[in-house]
């Protein structure tokens, strides 16, 4: 790793009383908010020639030193990680991730990952894209779980990142989403953007960023209502970043469990409050494809992890509903 060229600080009074995480982001406007809080963790803020915290308030006079030191470079590499497979030949592979698992190496996120396991298990991989995503051809969020395919060489890659550019690729997902949509079947057409305020967040509001929403279609299917939700089967036309989890927020029906976008973070009927998911209740249920060599119609499913299952036998024991679970089981083996 390059060596870095310490920077001083002096704290004046206009200063006085700020964080030092926020004060160090004012002055070094070059390093992210989420760039200074990472250096203050590894020690390499100091305050007065002590270790800095973030929250610390500073005072006038006070000298912080800053160590901008670059991070380490990002690679790709094998991890003893078990995977469940769902369909593999010499060309491709359906994996079903779980939730938790990044699908490749990112900002802050290095380890675990989907690609690592891949490569742990001695996977050749497609070299068709960036260097830290060998094999993918799409992705999950990271608290997504279900069927991700991946290329084991360039020819799969090539084929199978056409059919997803021409939306040949069919895709289906399983969700819960908060409060009882009407009708049995619907259709959301909103466009996506980045939102301009929380860049962790996509939005569907056309005033957020005119000019640079893209297009996405949702199509949506009733399974089950339960206890104040609508169990849904999901297909996706287009393949935007947070497509599903915009979709239903922009129309004020949250994904179960997803606080980025609006989800309570207890669920509470009657008098039972269920222990909160620790995900979004979203899972990539079945993929279909055309086989890249021989052209022969693949479709995998992937079942439900076990704690949407779990979930959902909860809810239906806090309904006091005696078929309720019944309902809920017979809604699953219906779909899948």
């Amino acid at each position: 790793m390059p060596e870095s060229k310490e920077i001083v600080l002096r704290v004046t009074p206009p200063d006085a009383g700020a964080r030092a995480d926020k004060f160090v982001a004012g002055r070094l406007p070059e390093l992210s908010r989420a760039r200074v809080r990472e250096l203050i963790e590894e020690g390499l803020v100091l305050r007065n020639g002590q270790a800095a915290k973030a929250s610390q308030k500073l005072r006038d006079g006070d000298v912080v030193t800053v160590n901008p030191r670059p991070r380490e470079a990002l690679r790709a590499e094998p991890e003893a990680i078990p995977l469940d497979v769902l369909y593999e030949d010499e060309d491709v592979i359906v994996v079903n991730k779980p939730a938790g698992m990044t699908v490749h190496a990112g900002a802050g996120s290095s380890h675990g990952t989907l690609v690592n396991a891949l490569l742990g298990r001695g996977q050749s991989l497609s070299r068709g894209g960036d260097a830290l995503r060998p094999g993918i051809v799409h992705r999950l969020d990271k608290d997504t779980s279900g069927a991700i395919l991946i290329a084991k060489n360039d020819f799969a890659h090539a084929k199978l990142a056409a059919a997803f550019q021409h939306r040949e690729v069919k895709k289906t997902y399983l969700a819960l989403v908060q409060g009882k949509l009407a009708g049995e079947t619907g259709r959301i057409e909103l466009s996506i953007a980045r939102d301009p305020k929380r860049r962790v967040r996509m939005t569907a509001r056309r005033r957020a960023a005119p000019g640079r929403a893209r297009e996405a279609r949702t199509d949506w299917k009733t399974l089950a209502r339960l206890a104040g939700h609508t169990l849904v089967e999901i297909q996706l036309h287009t393949g935007r970043t947070h497509q599903i989890r915009v979709h239903f927020s922009a129309i004020q029906h949250p994904v179960a469990g997803d606080s980025l976008y609006g989800a309570a973070g207890r669920i509470r009927i009657g008098k039972v409050v269920l222990p909160p998911l620790h995900r979004q209740f979203l899972h990539a249920a079945k993929l279909q494809f055309v086989h890249p060599r021989s052209g022969k119609e693949i479709s995998v499913t992937a079942p439900p992890a076990p704690e949407l299952r779990d979930f959902l036998a909860q809810l239906a024991a806090a309904t006091g509903e005696g078929d309720a679970r019944a309902k809920i089981d017979a809604a699953l083996a219906a779909f899948l």
